[in-house]
């Protein structure tokens, strides 16, 4: 029985993880490559989800055409939020702030008028269920799993082994320098931050079928995605901080509430990360500024 609890344990572990980290990597994305914080990206996750869950029931389409709407929509969203507030306001990160807040309450206004305070759920991309290594899960959170490893290694690979990756570091270390090289520094831009909307995106959606989404949700995965960026460190070159210190966070958020209620979990997470970044204030894997 214990063991079957780990496993259960590690295997839900893993997937919220996956959930944390391509938030968290869309975040700290546009960050990196323009220094924004973009307080709007937790409502963006939270948009995502309705917009793939109204897709699906006003379009009559299956959740998967639903979910290639939404990452589109949301993708062409980044897209414009770079060239009207982030390029425009880039060095001027009081209005930038005030912006993203303006954004936040935009969103969930509008969800709440259209949608309510109903929590609703997103149908099942895959129903039933399966062993793995001798545990019944859900076909659902398999996929989840899945889809994001497939996305986070395409990140990767992306960062990694590509011109556009190369051109994304140049950026992030000296903007100007990048230009001066002949970068086209307002296009990996847009395409940086079409990235970043689209991992929330898939998130959201992903997180939509397996509980319910509401106008708050975004609230809750924006304090995640802090702790996992200020845990890794700020000003980090590479995305294993992230990695990590998303599942140090899904490893947490998944065993906690087994043995604490759900609010009282929360506040221990917090006083967790708090401890953490006491012991290391730069985080995990970052430097000083």
């Amino acid at each position: 029985m214990e063991i079957d609890l780990l496993k259960s344990i590690l295997f839900n572990t893993v997937v919220l993880s996956f959930i944390y980290i391509l938030a968290s990597l869309g975040f700290a994305f546009i960050f990196n490559m323009m220094g924004t914080i973009n307080f709007a990206h937790g409502a963006i996750y939270m948009t995502s989800a309705f917009v793939c869950y109204y897709t699906s029931r006003w379009l009559g389409v299956s959740n998967w055409w639903a979910l290639f709407i939404t990452i589109i929509v949301i993708g062409l969203f980044g897209i414009l939020l770079e060239r009207t507030v982030f390029r425009v306001f880039m060095n001027n990160m009081n209005r930038t702030i005030m912006i993203s807040v303006a954004l936040i309450s935009i969103m969930q206004t509008t969800i709440t008028i259209t949608a309510g305070t109903k929590e609703q759920i997103i149908e099942s991309f895959i129903k039933g269920t399966t062993m793995v290594f001798g545990l019944s899960v859900s076909k659902e959170r398999l996929l989840i799993l899945c889809i994001g490893a497939a996305c986070l290694i395409a990140v990767l690979i992306i960062v990694n082994k590509t011109t556009l990756g190369q051109q994304m570091e140049a950026i992030a270390q000296d903007r100007i320098g990048a230009a001066l090289q002949g970068i086209n520094i307002n296009l990996v831009s847009a395409i940086v931050c079409a990235i970043g909307f689209i991992l929330a995106a898939i998130a959201g959606c992903m997180m939509g079928s397996l509980q319910r989404i509401g106008p708050s949700m975004g609230d809750v995965i924006l304090v995640r995605i802090l702790m996992i960026v200020m845990l890794a460190g700020v000003g980090s070159k590479s995305m294993n901080g992230l990695i990590v210190t998303g599942f140090i966070i899904g490893l947490v958020d998944s065993t906690l509430p087994i043995y604490i209620p759900g609010s009282a979990a929360s506040a221990v997470t917090a006083v967790v990360v708090l401890l953490l970044m006491l012991i290391r204030p730069t985080g995990f894997f970052g430097h000083e500024m």
